[in-house]
């Protein structure tokens, strides 16, 4: 997948045009980018087509025109999409109450680390996550975190000649057994994907 550039955006006028139907497609695309793992965790798979949503608002919000702080918002998120070999992710744990929040996010220190995907019967891919800081510490998890899977050449291959795959997650402290995500949404992340 292609990185965004200026050129991808529109200026903050046209932006305030286009904004109402474009939230409405980009919501529509991000229903077949997402995954339930159990009831208070979720994967929430990033495109070219979530970033720039995400820049254009950034930008919006604060009142961004100046190529400088485009060019850093752009920064800040092209790493968001994959290139072809690998599915980029941001992984949310969500518990309404901030008490039972507070506590789940103790119990759950390096879920992050142990959230995984299966390509048919290969070793299991381990998420790497957060790497642009540090999202946890000694006594609780962050609630959100980005991860990566990074694929082999040959996942590739059989994910992209049809071989299924599962996720799931092998935290003690929130399990999610190995399952396949629905067909819309395999088919939206295989897009992702190419051979090298």
């Amino acid at each position: 997948m292609k990185k965004l550039t200026r050129a991808d955006l529109w200026s903050l006028e046209e932006y305030a045009e286009k904004r109402p139907a474009y939230r409405a497609e980009v919501i529509a695309h991000k229903m077949n980018r997402q995954v339930a793992l159990g009831d208070n965790a979720r994967l929430y798979f990033e495109d070219d087509v979530t970033v720039r949503y995400q820049i254009q608002e950034m930008l919006r919000i604060e009142k961004t025109f100046v190529g400088a702080g485009i060019q850093e918002e752009l920064d800040a998120y092209n790493p968001l999409i994959g290139d072809g070999q690998n599915w980029k992710a941001t992984f949310m744990i969500e518990f309404d109450d901030p008490i039972e929040r507070a506590a789940r996010l103790a119990e759950m220190i390096g879920v992050e680390d142990q959230i995984w995907v299966q390509v048919d019967d290969c070793d299991k891919v381990y998420a790497i996550a957060d790497e642009d800081m540090d999202r946890e510490n000694e006594v609780k998890t962050s609630a959100v975190h980005f991860v990566r899977f990074e694929f082999s050449a040959a996942m590739v291959q059989a994910l992209k000649d049809g071989c299924s795959f599962q996720i799931g997650i092998d935290h003690p402290n929130y399990l999610i057994e190995g399952f396949s995500p629905a067909n819309n949404i395999k088919d939206s992340l295989l897009a992702d994907l190419d051979v090298a």
